[in-house]
């Protein structure tokens, strides 16, 4: 009795097969796992710094004509920060600003100003002391100088408002950054490289003398890397938590969605990945044409620091790469706590850069 060829049993054979070899490759396992880990390593036991510096704001209401306001606007250690309220409310929350600064007159004359403070739970305690510290200093010298008799000129309100917040690490912003490398660097570079060599080597010419057809190779190698990718992100988003208390806001649920995301953006880049082993023709001309795609947003896309540091004609350029996008909606969910249908705009740039990238991959695909 003739026994029907099973493609689902052939395809699984490939992917098994693929994902062994993945494992035994060096450079695989460096590119995915290995240097992303080397970077959050690196950048986790780097700390929080210690140097002294203490980032504040000005409430938009503030007496900003008095003389200590003029002494602390100049003091080094204490950096202003200009911003918008909704984002000076952001930075409270996420713990990058100590604390926002309101002088006031006093109605009652004495003393003739009143100092506030309104700061987050994320705010480090010594931090707080430490500035109200410095505010009382200021107002000790200003009326030993100058109201050497009279009563003290401004009294820090010992009362400081606090509004809930988490703390914002700097894994939280590392990590989603070298994941998205860890991604980006295994659909384009893993990608290429196999599916050239697979043509070089004569073994796609070999699967053809099999019953397998043609669509169950590329997906039998293709849930390979998937399958070898996803291994990486969960080893690397757990080192994250174990080691450095990276931040997953709803615990297995934010675990999830990431993994999710994570799949969704390998997917894209091993777009790109189909387009470079076609179009190179030969091993050594597959890292300049995967260059092209891979080093800009390395450098652009919010991998290493924030875009906010480019310029505003180059911030629009940033904001044109899909790692840009998925780095973007990587960190909301993680520390902001959203959804990915909250991430909606960030998911679908990411998705018009697949169909984009497999419309152009289908065009240039070639079997030998």
């Amino acid at each position: 009795m003739e026994v029907k060829y099973s493609q689902l049993k052939a395809m699984l054979a490939i992917t098994k097969a693929s994902l062994r070899a993945t494992f035994r490759s060096p450079s695989a396992v460096i590119f995915s796992i290995g240097f992303p880990l080397i970077f959050i390593l690196v950048f986790g036991f780097m700390g929080e710094g210690s140097s002294f510096s203490v980032d504040v704001a000005m409430d938009k209401s503030a007496d900003t004509t008095n003389p200590i306001y003029q002494i602390i606007s100049h003091i080094n250690g204490l950096h202003f920060v200009d911003k918008p309220d909704s984002l000076l409310k952001e930075d409270l929350e996420k713990g990058n600003l100590t604390a926002v600064i309101n002088i006031t007159k006093n109605a009652a004359a004495n003393p003739a100003y009143l100092i506030h403070l309104k700061s987050s739970e994320a705010i480090k305690e010594q931090d707080l002391q430490l500035l109200q510290s410095i505010l009382n200093s200021v107002i000790g010298n200003i009326n030993n100088a100058q109201f050497p008799n009279a009563p003290t000129i401004a009294r820090v309100d010992a009362t400081v408002d606090k509004i809930p917040g988490r703390v914002y690490r700097r894994i939280d912003f590392i990590l989603p950054g070298q994941l998205g490398f860890s991604l980006l660097s295994a659909g384009v570079f893993g990608v290429a490289f196999l599916f050239f060599n697979l043509r070089q080597q004569l073994v796609l010419k070999r699967f053809f003398a099999t019953p397998i057809t043609r669509p169950y190779i590329v997906l039998g190698e293709a849930i390979s890397r998937v399958l070898f990718q996803m291994i990486a992100a969960v080893i690397i988003i757990g080192i994250g938590v174990l080691a450095f208390d990276f931040t997953l806001v709803n615990g297995i649920i934010t675990f999830i969605d990431l993994m999710i995301l994570s799949l969704l953006g390998l997917v894209v880049f091993m777009g790109y990945g189909f387009i470079v082993s076609n179009v190179a023709k030969n091993e050594s001309t597959i890292p300049p044409f995967a260059n092209l795609f891979t080093f800009p947003q390395f450098l652009l896309s919010g991998t290493f620091f924030p875009i906010t540091v480019f310029p505003k004609w180059l911030q629009f350029l940033c904001n044109l790469l899909p790692l840009t996008h998925f780095n973007n909606a990587m960190r909301d969910i993680s520390f902001e706590g959203a959804s990915l249908i909250s991430e909606w705009r960030e998911i679908g740039i990411l998705v018009l850069w697949g169909i984009l990238l497999y419309a152009i991959a289908i065009k240039v695909f070639k079997w030998e």
